[in-house]
C-alpha cells in the first residue's frame, strides 16, 4: 500500500535508510538535501518504507504544486528492490490531487510510458578504470586543450562558495539564477561540508586570481557535477577542462560514476562527451489538474 506523508509525519531515519539502500540512490533524495533546496517536501511511501517518492512542493497564492527545485536533477521512485514500470505508475497515480500541477524529473532507473512524459539526456562517465585508460577515451581536441591549460601552471585547489557565487552572478547572469537559489546553494555547501558529501574545486593563477571552479556532490555511487563557473580569462583558457580532469584523475579506479547533470544543449553535451561520457536517459513528467 502506498501512503502519503506530510513532512512532519515522515520517519526520517527510515526514509533516509531507504534512500541509502536504494539500487538507484541519488544524493538529491536524502532528507538533508531536500531540506536545503526545497521550499517544502512530502513523500509517498510503499508499506514500511520499502520504496519512497519524495514530492518537493511550493505554494503560489492558494495553489499548491509539485516542482523540480534548483540544484536537483533527478528524483522519482527509490527502492532497495527492483523498480518495475507498474510500481512507478502506481506512485504517480496516488499523487494527491491537492497539487494542481505536477512536474517531476524521474531518475534514470524509473522506466515508464505515459503521454505526459518528455525524454531527457544526462551524461555519465564510469570511473572504475585507471586514469590512463579513461584518458585514452578523451577526444583529441579535449586532450589538446587540456595540455594548453596545464602549460600555464594554474593552481587547482579547494575553494569557498563565495568565489563561485560571485562569478556566477557576474559572468552567468543570462542563466537567471534567482538570489534565493544562490542562497540555497550556499546552505548546501555548508551541509556537504558537515556531511562530507561533496567539495568545491577552483583554479587560480600564481597571483591568486580566481579563474573558475566547480561545485561537486559525492555519495557512495556518484560524483555529481552540480555547478561550474569561469571568468572571461577562465573561459578563454578553458580552465573547466582542468577541473574535470582533476576530478577524474583523483577518483579514477573507484566504483564511482561522474554525473555531469546534463545536457540537452549541444555545446555543453559535446564538452561532456569529449571526456568519454556516455548518454543516460531519464524522464520528465508533467500533469495539471483542474483547479475546481
Amino acid at each position: 500500500m502506498i501512503r502519503y506523508f506530510k513532512q512532519n509525519e515522515i520517519d526520517i531515519a527510515k526514509y533516509d535508510a531507504c534512500i541509502e539502500a536504494s539500487i538507484n540512490t541519488r544524493i538529491y533524495a536524502f532528507s538533508w538535501y531536500l531540506d536545503c533546496v526545497s521550499d517544502n517536501w512530502d513523500v509517498l511511501v510503499l508499506n514500511d518504507y520499502d520504496a519512497v517518492m519524495p514530492l518537493p512542493w511550493r505554494q503560489k497564492y492558494f495553489i499548491k504544486y509539485i516542482y523540480p527545485p534548483a540544484w536537483i536533477q533527478q528524483l522519482g521512485v527509490f527502492s532497495p528492490n527492483e523498480i518495475s514500470e507498474k510500481l512507478v505508475l502506481d506512485f504517480i497515480n496516488v499523487i494527491p490531487k491537492k497539487f494542481k500541477k505536477v512536474t517531476i524529473q524521474f531518475n534514470s532507473d524509473n522506466k515508464f510510458q505515459l503521454q505526459n512524459v518528455t525524454e531527457r539526456v544526462n551524461y555519465i562517465l564510469p570511473l572504475n578504470k585507471p586514469y590512463e585508460e579513461i584518458y585514452k577515451g578523451y577526444r583529441k581536441d579535449r586532450k589538446d586543450r587540456l595540455k594548453q591549460v596545464k602549460s600555464k601552471n594554474y593552481i587547482v585547489r579547494k575553494i569557498n562558495i563565495e568565489d563561485l557565487v560571485y562569478a556566477g552572478k557576474k559572468y552567468y547572469s543570462y542563466l537567471k539564477i534567482k538570489e534565493e537559489d544562490y542562497s540555497k546553494l550556499k546552505e548546501l555547501s555548508i551541509s556537504i561540508k558537515n556531511n562530507n558529501n561533496g567539495f568545491l574545486l577552483g583554479v587560480y593563477t600564481n597571483n591568486n586570481q580566481f579563474l573558475g571552479g566547480s561545485f561537486l556532490l559525492k555519495d557512495k555511487s556518484r560524483i555529481t557535477y552540480l555547478f561550474s563557473v569561469a571568468t572571461e580569462i577562465g573561459k578563454k583558457d578553458q580552465i573547466i577542462s582542468q577541473v574535470v580532469n582533476e576530478i577524474i584523475e583523483e577518483h579514477s579506479n573507484c566504483n564511482l560514476v561522474l554525473d555531469f547533470e546534463g545536457s540537452m544543449i549541444d555545446g555543453i553535451a559535446s564538452f561532456y562527451r569529449s571526456f568519454g561520457a556516455i548518454e543516460e536517459e531519464y524522464f520528465s513528467f508533467e500533469k495539471s489538474f483542474h483547479l475546481f
